[in-house]
């Protein structure tokens, strides 16, 4: 028996029989349809449902997957959609980065909606409570769409306990059900649970395109939770959304399982792309084991060719005048790991890449503070004399201000073709030296200055730990420090304002799997291997040899030998920066993001 007993908040349903919980219908009529052909083969009756929002999102049929949660009489939480759109507001309030591919495909999809619903379905919505208590199996679980705290929260499997506790306690339950995110999932935070449906209008970004809905059977000993994915005509709702002349990046993820892009995910997320999700029982006691939410590594990880060489990279040296907090190749004032590397070693491959790499086109130094190479000028004039793009990643402190005289020769020489990129880790002096060290955002601030006042352009680099403050925040942050020094420099543009993205974040993602680089390489995923090398001179070894990143010059299983003849091998992505960096991080050292 399911008995709806209405309090002016929240309503409470009391449940002695199995409940169905879903979410994420966005206007996919096919998926709602099956839905309920599915509740009715688990013998659930349409009142023993429970729907988590977003009935309204991307598809072609708004007005008639309202109609149906409708009919049906459906317990149906409000959505940030349906709060949305009851308001007749002008955007879907998800919670996307401004300015995003996200945030720029629901200004045309939310319009769709926004003239295919009534007035009585608007109506409907902002009757919609924003929480149902469940009582169910001797648990209390507060059902929610987003995140009890904001109705737009995304959550993920991979956030840590200290995000979903607060959320809990705030209910004052044993656990939260909830939606908004568009993947299922289940943490276990001591005894109580955040269990995530997941969504059926849209596949999970897993390769298939099922959807997913929960059963939860209430038990003598407990509570037990079932998933289920759902199979429906995802073809015929392509199709729809093609007539109605919708974004066609959905109705291409509806077909592939693969979503159009990764924005809102966290890397661990991002790495399961394209991994079959599979069904899960979950039994909750009264106290209940932690299951690992987190994905299986890869079974067959992606292999890249050298397809063409376009960028060549030469590490000066792991020697710096600073010790960065977390620096990707540990440079220090101590390390010289990584020894100077000697003019004639650099003519040694400059000399093979003229002779055999025509698409060769840059050349890139950096290090360890490049200008701390007692060959490093030498070295300049020889990469612009013979044509290359040539940029040097510098501090911008006193190692390069020594060289200024000549660098600014170079430029009035070779124009552009002289490139510079300045580390500036956060537009404030405290998140700066924060990573540089104390004393070192003035240094910097004054090489800049230096840099344009002499003429230079310099692109600035700058590390981005999305769980500290948004892209856009962030880019906002320099804009006005940009503007407070007079730079010429746009930050809202990557070309010129690089994010990197933080390397030393929890959980860290094993490597790219093979499935993954298959589906997001067509849409624009890529790894620097594909087109560069890194050439390095390890202390005590008499040859300089090739790496297949900047990012590992240590591991062995990168190392590639002395020539670049030897170096067109192909390069496994089994190392956690391959997927942090490069593939989900979307970062490459030579251009922006």
């Amino acid at each position: 028996m399911f008995d709806a007993i209405i309090h002016a908040t929240p309503p409470v349903h009391h449940a002695d029989a199995p409940v169905l919980i879903f979410g994420g219908n966005y206007s996919n009529l096919q998926a709602t349809t099956a839905l309920l052909a599915a509740a009715a083969r688990h013998r659930i009756d349409p009142a023993h449902i429970i729907c988590t929002g977003d009935i309204i999102a991307y598809g072609a049929d708004p007005q008639a997957c309202v109609d149906l949660i409708r009919t049906h009489g459906i317990s149906t939480i409000m959505g940030n959609c349906e709060e949305q759109l009851a308001a007749d507001a002008l955007d879907c309030g998800c919670g996307f980065t401004p300015g995003s591919a996200c945030d720029m495909l629901a200004n045309s999809w939310f319009s769709y909606a926004r003239r295919h619903l009534d007035d009585d379905a608007r109506s409907w919505m902002q009757t919609l409570p924003r929480r149902i208590d469940l009582h169910i199996g001797g648990k209390r679980l507060a059902i929610i769409h987003g995140a009890p705290s904001r109705i737009n929260r995304f959550l993920f499997a991979s956030d840590p306990d200290d995000i979903f506790a607060p959320e809990i306690a705030q209910t004052g339950c044993d656990g939260v059900i909830a939606g908004h995110s568009g993947l299922g999932f289940t943490r276990m935070i001591g005894t109580q649970i955040w269990h995530n449906a997941g969504a059926i209008g849209l596949p999970a970004n897993d390769g298939s395109p099922r959807g997913w809905y929960s059963v939860l059977t209430p038990k003598s000993d407990g509570l037990i939770i079932t998933t289920h994915p759902l199979d429906y005509d995802h073809r015929a709702a392509a199709a729809a959304m093609r007539r109605a002349e919708l974004p066609p990046d959905y109705a291409d993820a509806i077909e592939t399982g693969i979503w159009p892009n990764l924005d809102i995910l966290p890397l661990p997320e991002r790495a399961a792309t394209a991994q079959p999700q599979t069904p899960q029982t979950i039994h909750l006691p009264a106290q209940a084991p932690a299951p690992d939410p987190r994905p299986a590594p890869p079974t067959h990880y992606a292999r890249i060719a050298l397809e063409r060489l376009e960028t060549l990279w030469f590490n000066t040296g792991t020697l710096c005048n600073l010790a960065c907090d977390g620096c990707y190749i540990e440079s220090s004032p101590r390390n010289d790991r990584l020894a100077y590397l000697a003019h004639a070693e650099f003519t040694r491959i400059i000399d093979e890449a003229r002779a055999t790499q025509p698409a060769l086109r840059a050349i890139g130094f950096t290090g360890g503070e490049p200008f701390m190479n007692p060959a490093i000028i030498p070295m300049l004039d020889e990469a612009l004399t013979h044509g290359y793009r040539t940029l040097v990643l510098t501090n911008a402190m006193r190692p390069m201000q020594r060289h200024f005289p000549i660098l600014q020769r170079l430029r009035a020489t070779h124009g552009s073709q002289l490139a510079l990129r300045v580390s500036l880790d956060h537009f404030t002096q405290v998140g700066h030296d924060a990573l540089r060290g104390a004393q070192a955002w003035q240094p910097a601030l004054t090489g800049l200055k230096s840099l344009f006042d002499a003429g230079f352009a310099p692109t600035i680099a700058a590390r981005f730990n999305p769980a500290h403050e948004t892209e856009a925040d962030t880019r906002t942050g320099f804009a006005a420090l940009f503007a407070a020094q007079a730079w010429p420099i746009d930050a809202h543009n990557p070309d010129h304002l690089v994010l990197f993205p933080e390397m030393s974040t929890p959980n860290p993602i094993q490597g790219v799997s093979a499935a993954a680089w298959a589906a997001l390489a067509p849409r624009g995923a890529d790894a620097m291997c594909r087109t560069s090398r890194m050439v390095v001179q390890r202390k005590g070894e008499s040859q300089a040899s090739l790496v297949a990143c900047t990012l590992l010059p240590y591991t062995p299983r990168f190392d590639l030998g002395p020539t670049l003849a030897g170096a067109t091998s192909p390069v496994t992505l089994d190392h956690p920066h391959c997927a942090r960096f490069c593939v989900f991080g979307a970062s490459s050292c030579m251009t922006a993001r």
